[in-house]
C-alpha cells in the first residue's frame, strides 16, 4: 500500500495537497505523519524516509517518489482521475499547478498557511496583493473556461489539490476576493476531506517556532482556534 509521509496538518501546505487527492480519490494509503523539528538523527528525522529532508513523501512498494510534482505524476500512472481527461483542460491543469509549485513566494513569506489562526494582515504590498490577484484570476479562468464547479471542469482534480492550501489561506487572511473566488475557496474548505484535515489541525497541540514567528510577523492575530499548545 502506499505510505505519504507529511507534517503537521496546521502548517504543511504540501503535505496537505497530495494527503487531499488521494482522499478525495479514495484511493488507499497509510499516513505516516511526522512532527517539524524533530532532532537530526532521531527516528523524526525526515532525512530516514525521504532523499531531500522535506514533506511530503510517497513510498510504494519499495520505490521512494519526492516533490509534489513528481508524485501527483506518480499517481497519474496509477489513477487516471489525477489529471482532467479532456485534453486542453489537462494542459491548463498542469500549466496552473507547475504555477503554483513555483510561484506567489509573497503570499507563502506573508500568508503562511496555519489553519487554526485568523490573522489581521499588516502590510497588503503590492507584491503580496498581486499574488492574490494572480490567484484569483486563476480560479477565474479555470472556472470560466471549463464551467466549474471545480478548476478543470466538473470532477476535483490535482490543480484543486494544489490551491487547497490557499482555501486555507483566505479563511485565516481574509484578503479581498471577487465572490466566485471567495465560493471556490469556501467549496475546498466545504469538502469532507478539507474539513478532516481542518478538525485534525486544530486538535494537534504542537508548535513549530518557525512557523509561528512567520504568523506573527503577518500582522495581528485576531484568533487561535486551536488547542493549547502541549508544555
Amino acid at each position: 500500500m502506499l505510505q505519504l509521509f507529511i507534517a503537521n496538518k496546521n502548517y504543511s501546505s504540501w503535505s496537505l495537497r497530495l494527503w487531499l487527492l488521494l482522499k478525495q480519490l479514495a484511493i488507499p494509503f497509510d499516513e505516516r505523519l511526522v512532527v517539524f523539528g524533530q532532532a537530526p538523527g532521531s527516528a523524526g528525522d525526515y532525512r530516514l524516509f525521504s532523499p531531500t529532508g522535506r514533506v511530503p513523501c510517497l513510498q510504494d512498494e519499495g520505490l521512494t517518489v519526492w516533490d509534489s510534482l513528481a508524485i501527483v505524476e506518480y499517481l497519474a500512472e496509477l489513477d487516471p482521475r489525477v489529471w482532467p481527461q479532456d485534453r486542453a483542460a489537462r494542459a491548463w491543469a498542469r500549466s496552473a499547478c507547475a504555477e503554483m509549485h513555483s510561484g506567489f513566494q509573497r503570499l507563502r513569506d506573508v500568508c503562511t498557511m496555519n489553519c487554526g489562526l485568523r490573522v489581521q494582515v499588516g502590510d497588503w504590498s503590492p507584491a503580496l496583493l498581486a499574488d492574490w490577484q494572480r490567484i484569483e484570476a486563476l480560479w477565474l479562468e479555470g472556472l470560466t473556461r471549463f464551467g466549474g464547479p471545480f478548476l478543470a471542469g466538473p470532477a476535483f482534480t490535482a490543480v484543486d489539490a494544489f490551491f487547497a492550501p490557499v482555501a486555507f489561506r483566505v479563511q485565516s487572511y481574509a484578503p479581498a476576493l471577487s465572490e466566485p473566488a471567495r465560493a471556490y475557496a469556501q467549496r475546498l474548505l466545504e469538502l469532507p476531506a478539507m474539513q478532516a484535515w481542518y478538525r485534525a489541525a486544530l486538535a494537534e497541540t504542537w508548535r513549530d517556532e518557525a512557523h509561528e514567528a512567520e504568523a506573527r510577523a503577518a500582522g495581528l492575530c485576531l484568533q487561535d482556534l486551536r488547542a493549547p499548545a502541549q508544555g
